[in-house]
């Protein structure tokens, strides 16, 4: 089972990315999935989380307003729109997985047990 994160790059401050999270060897469709970030000398922090059925979404203070997360259970992927980027928002995301199906997964990074490699953004000023 993996997940593989891509959609990162550099973009200048107030621009947009959308990030991609494409999970292989099991459906994820049961499953409430999240997006976290690690910038530079910080710990991982909790940006984004959907529940399996997409119907209820969770955000970090930081990002409300401005990224939108989502999933395409069709797909077996999990986006997430980052709008008006700032650099403070540089990191390398990672997604995951919660480690049960049906359980609910937020912001807590115990909650989940599967993660992608992580993709790089790097917002310029």
């Amino acid at each position: 089972v993996q997940l593989q994160a891509s959609g990162g790059g550099l973009v200048q401050a107030g621009g947009s990315l959308r990030l991609s999270c494409a999970a292989s060897g099991r459906t994820i469709s049961t499953y409430d999935m999240g997006w976290f970030r690690q910038a530079p000398g910080k710990e991982r922090e909790f940006v984004a989380a959907v529940r399996w059925s997409g119907g209820s979404t969770s955000y970090a203070d930081s990002v409300k307003g401005r990224f939108t997360i989502s999933r395409d259970n069709a797909k077996n992927t999990v986006y997430v729109q980052m709008n008006s980027l700032k650099p403070d928002d540089t990191a390398v995301y990672y997604c995951a997985c919660a480690v049960r199906p049906w359980q609910r997964a937020t912001m807590n990074a115990r909650e989940y047990n599967l993660w992608g490699q992580g993709t790089q953004v790097t917002v310029s000023s």
